[in-house]
């Protein structure tokens, strides 16, 4: 049979392009055997139908490469799924936040040499998790527990006279402070049989914040990981001198990396669907260790040739294919916290509702009467609105927030990639102050260290003054750090120096004013241009804004002298690092050292000092 070559267009999309196109088909290829192209004749119905099917499929077909671009894609579903394959993870909600206080009273003891101090055996313990709620029903709950008889520079505990008689204090009243989330926490059980591969499970709710924890029925916790394959997590124990022997300070948690075989991976597939997906493996493969060699690397493998072009990863270089394991013969209980939206925030000394059931005495055996007194003391309160509350995320923004995302997936590649990761540790890890990251600085002796880094670090001590970072801090800065480090970057943790400051300043008053009043507004001004929260590490003193910053202060004629001396010496409570001033100063800027250090003026009450002179 020969060979029929039609000439066949590709380009059109659309009805009327399909129909022209199909009439001109016909006029070539048929002009004898139908002519009539009117509009209401028998061939044009059958021309029409079929462009019309033509525009049908063109449009599905547009619309679904269109979904397949995150920049064009409009339907929720696959917003999300592409959000998910660039590494963003879509908020349905967003909870607002606030500082709350608590307080409790304390009755007063006599230590022995006469002096009363705080009976800390009826210190109360408040659970993590504990709610306040406001009076129109909106609920907040803390996340850290509450030890009122543990006081330090990260969970430092405010104590003052609350209640006195006859000249000695009775009681004296506890003050912390936590962070607290609109949030309440919601469970749903889920009951599993024989072990599915990556079975998933889905929770249908609004306004779901994140998964809390999910345990199975024998007490082994599940882990939430961002991919199933990823087999190491952050893990944090309790800093005791078990678990650290060299513990000399007061960092709360020890920070370790973990690999666990029960895991699991959540994403979002609308608004309200939170779905759990779980791992392949079987819950009788064993767990261990196992370290890489030139036997084991590549087991799995369908054939011995594929290992030349294999990529590993050195937390998974077995190719099992378990990505954990399944869970099985077993029920899940899954605790998840819901809130948020725009409702949730809420106004200055509103939380005050506080649910007393998770709060106990850490000792026991007390006096019943003042036990209940102390108990019905505790009370809470937000000095603070709580904001942020808002919806989740608009399609148009998963959007934006994704194509932002793809950049940097959670690596870090610039020098203030690591000072950001480093000042976002969580604060239970150790509370980093201050931190300066650069390059090692080369000497003609030295090789090329160009892919070296050193993060300078200073931590608050419980009075709010610099001190040096602990060895657990940053032990555990490492720890974190290294979860996202480049692979060719090597970071060394290092204490920046601390240079201590005082301030002598004359000026002179206009007549009209009070000297003492204008010396201290002097006074007030310069300890708030010194609040440690206002310097960074090597950042130089402009003597000329504090000759500005005076000058501004209602009745001052004129400022005469402004003199800044170091304080030195560890006997009288400063840094041990003399620094000379005078050499340091060029054109009225005062500069750090060549090695990263932060000026400090350390006692704001004593280190500040001002006379007023004569014109």
């Amino acid at each position: 049979m020969a060979t029929v070559n039609r000439d066949i267009k590709y380009t059109n999309r659309d009805f009327s392009s399909f129909r022209q196109r199909l009439i001109e088909y016909s006029q070539t290829y048929f002009p004898q055997t139908y002519t009539d192209f009117s509009p209401t004749s028998p061939g044009m119905m059958f021309i029409e139908q079929a462009a019309y099917v033509g525009d049908v499929l063109s449009f599905y077909l547009d619309n679904q490469f269109q979904e397949t671009f995150m920049q064009y894609a409009q339907q929720t579903n696959n917003v999300f799924e592409l959000a998910y394959m660039f590494g963003y993870k879509p908020k349905t909600t967003s909870a607002a936040q606030t500082i709350m206080d608590f307080y409790q009273q304390l009755p007063s003891k006599n230590d022995g040499s006469g002096n009363f101090v705080p009976d800390y055996d009826y210190s109360l313990n408040i659970n993590e998790n504990t709610t306040i709620s406001t009076p129109n029903g909106n609920t907040f709950l803390i996340q850290d527990k509450i030890d009122f008889s543990i006081s330090n520079s990260y969970d430092p505990t405010e104590i003052s006279i609350y209640q006195t008689a006859g000249g000695i204090p009775q009681y004296f009243l506890l003050k912390k402070q936590r962070k607290a989330i609109s949030a309440q926490i919601n469970t749903i059980t889920f009951n599993f049989t024989s072990p599915i591969p990556f079975q998933t499970v889905n929770i249908a709710d609004v306004n779901i914040i994140k998964i809390l924890d999910v345990i199975d029925s024998n007490g082994n916790v599940w882990y939430e990981v961002d991919h199933l394959g990823q087999e190491m997590v952050l893990d944090s124990i309790k800093n005791t001198n078990i678990n650290d022997p060299n513990k000399i300070d007061n960092t709360p948690y020890l920070l370790r990396l973990k690999k666990v075989q029960r895991r699991f991976a959540t994403r979002f597939t609308s608004l309200t669907n939170l779905q759990l997906q779980f791992g392949a493996g079987s819950p009788l493969d064993i767990d261990e260790e196992i370290i890489p060699n030139p036997n084991n690397v590549g087991i799995g493998l369908p054939f011995t040739q594929e290992k030349l072009t294999a990529a590993y990863s050195p937390t998974n270089f077995l190719y099992t294919g378990t990505y954990g394991i399944a869970p099985s013969s077993t029920t899940l209980t899954v605790r998840y916290l819901v809130g948020g939206g725009v409702n949730s925030n809420a106004s200055l000394g509103s939380l005050s509702n506080l649910n007393k059931d998770n709060v106990f005495f850490s000792n026991i055996n007390l006096n019943p009467i003042t036990s209940d007194y102390v108990f019905n003391s505790l009370t809470s309160t937000n000095p603070e609105p709580a904001s942020g509350g808002k919806g989740g995320d608009t399609l148009e923004e998963i959007r934006q927030n994704t194509l932002a995302s793809i950049a940097s997936q959670k690596r870090s590649v610039t020098a203030d990639d690591y000072l950001i990761r480093a000042l976002s540790m969580p604060s239970n890890y150790g509370s980093i102050s201050k931190a300066h990251i650069e390059q090692p600085k080369l000497t003609d002796n030295q090789v090329s260290t160009i892919e070296t880094l050193n993060l300078y670090i200073l931590s608050l001590n419980s009075i709010g003054n610099l001190d040096l970072s602990s060895n657990t801090l940053k032990n555990n800065l490492k720890t974190y750090l290294s979860q996202h480090r480049m692979i060719g970057d090597n970071i060394e943790i290092k204490d920046a120096f601390i240079i201590n400051i005082g301030i002598n300043f004359e000026i002179i008053v206009l007549p009209e004013y009070n000297n003492s009043e204008v010396l201290l507004s002097c006074i007030t001004s310069l300890k708030t241009y010194f609040n440690i929260n206002n310097w960074q590490i090597n950042q130089p003193i402009l003597i000329k804004d504090l000759y500005i910053l005076l000058d501004k202060i209602k009745g001052v004629q004129t400022v005469k002298n402004i003199f800044i001396e170091n304080k030195a010496g560890t006997t009288l409570g400063y840094s041990p690092y003399a620094y000379d001033l005078t050499s340091a100063t060029y054109n009225q800027v005062i500069y750090p050292s060549l090695d990263p250090s932060i000026f400090e003026l350390k006692y704001l009450d004593q280190d500040i000092k001002g006379r007023v002179v004569p014109l």
